[in-house]
């Protein structure tokens, strides 16, 4: 047993599977820990909030301001509300209403602005353009407004017995706030999804949740398989047309059809993760049992089988001591690949909105359909669908690593 161990941890193939695998797990395990927030709880009012530290305005009004004079702060805020294209789109717009393109220097902040503003009229609609485009402008103008400007902001507050408005305090151009100073401030690695809630906390448990799935319907699928294909291969006969009858009828169904008509008519209210498992699990032992018949059928006349045999052992003790040690490790390898397919299906089942219910646990298969339903990818919200897909293919690029690596250790032909 220690030999067998030390080969498989000499796979270099299978030590690189086990231990992206061990820590996606420990993530899993290790994450709630520190963050204790329900996966599915709605923390921000926007959709599609992105990756960032977020720092509460009030409390920084509130927090002791330090000057920093840093020269190239005008600039990065100019930069980050009048980016290149902006000043595209500015040239475009001065063109059309007939400022020579010779007079327009992009580059020139000042006079483009100048050009602008004295140009500008939102309610002009010039030939052609369309309402997106005239709306952009608009946005645009609202964004532009007080850009070059360099004073501060006053704020402001009611005054109790007059009722009018009393200047508080000034925020200077120069004033900074450090963060570690500010009482509320939150680290969203991954932003949020289109419901307002945390992709990094909903992804690790979704991890745990899909992992979950694949366990359940994996030891289902290879239990049954192993099952009826002992049965098949060591028995023969009557069982073993029984069951390659009803293996070769559920290979000529697409296990995909079955399981969308399972899961439909299951209805929503009744899908929870473990039911999904139970499912995948029940329709995916086909491979497995014709796998293990084959490997069965083969040690069934070895000397040992049939020593056993002739010692009037029992068919069960000659199942499980004679044959099964010997394709035990198959049958793990087996484990590990219908572990990793139910991951999968799991995740192709949510995308058509036939996975598990949404009101309880996200799955990795859930939060691309949430992601897709609210057209993520058309709308450039990468933060929502690929740290998902990054997941599902580390796991089973982890899983199928691990088989690789045994294969090349129980193999006789794949080892060096």
């Amino acid at each position: 047993m220690k030999k067998t161990i030390r080969q498989i941890f000499h796979s270099p193939k299978f030590v690189v599977g086990f231990c992206m695998f061990m820590f996606i797990l420990l993530t899993v395990a290790i994450y709630p820990l520190f963050i204790k927030d329900k996966p599915l709880t709605i923390i921000s009012q926007g959709t599609f909030v992105p990756p960032g530290i977020y720092v509460n305005v009030y409390d920084s009004l509130n927090t002791k301001p330090y000057t920093l004079m840093l020269d190239a702060a005008a600039a990065k805020r100019i930069a980050s509300k009048l980016s290149p294209d902006d000043r595209i789109a500015i040239k475009e717009w001065l063109v059309a209403v007939g400022i020579l393109e010779n007079q327009i220097d992009t580059t020139d902040t000042k006079s483009l602005l100048e050009l602008w503003g004295n140009n500008y009229d939102p309610k002009k609609q010039l030939p052609g353009m369309t309402y997106a485009k005239t709306r952009y402008y608009q946005r645009l103008n609202a964004a532009l407004e007080g850009i070059l400007s360099t004073e501060g902001v006053t704020i402001a507050a009611t005054d109790t017995l007059t009722g009018t408005l009393q200047a508080k305090a000034t925020v200077k151009q120069s004033d900074y706030v450090n963060i570690n100073e500010v009482p509320n401030k939150r680290v969203l690695l991954l932003g949020t999804d289109n419901f307002g809630r945390d992709v990094m906390t909903e992804i690790i448990t979704a991890t745990g949740v899909s992992l979950l799935i694949g366990i359940i319907a994996g030891l289902i699928a290879t239990g049954i398989g192993l099952i009826l294909g002992l049965a098949a291969g060591y028995i023969g006969g009557v069982v073993d047309d029984i069951v390659m009858f009803f293996t070769n009828l559920f290979t000529v169904i697409p296990t995909i059809v079955l399981l969308i008509l399972i899961s439909f008519s299951i209805g929503q209210e009744s899908r929870g993760p473990v039911a999904i498992a139970v499912v995948i699990g029940f329709t995916s032992w086909v491979w497995t049992t014709r796998s293990v018949r084959a490997q069965v059928i083969s040690l069934r006349n070895r000397d040992h089988v049939s020593l056993s045999k002739l010692s009037g052992h029992p068919v069960i003790r000659i199942i499980f001591t004679d044959i099964l040690p010997y394709i035990a490790s198959y049958v793990f390898m087996a484990l590990i690949l219908q572990i990793s397919s139910a991951i999968l299906i799991e995740a192709s089942l949510s995308i058509l909105g036939l996975g598990p219910r949404t009101t309880e646990v996200p799955t990795l298969g859930l939060m691309l359909n949430w992601a897709f339903i609210y057209q993520a990818q058309i709308l450039g919200k990468w933060w929502a669908y690929l740290p998902v897909i990054i997941i599902i293919a580390l796991v089973s690029f982890s899983l199928n690593l691990m088989n690789t690596g045994l294969d090349q250790v129980y193999n006789p032909a794949l080892r060096d």
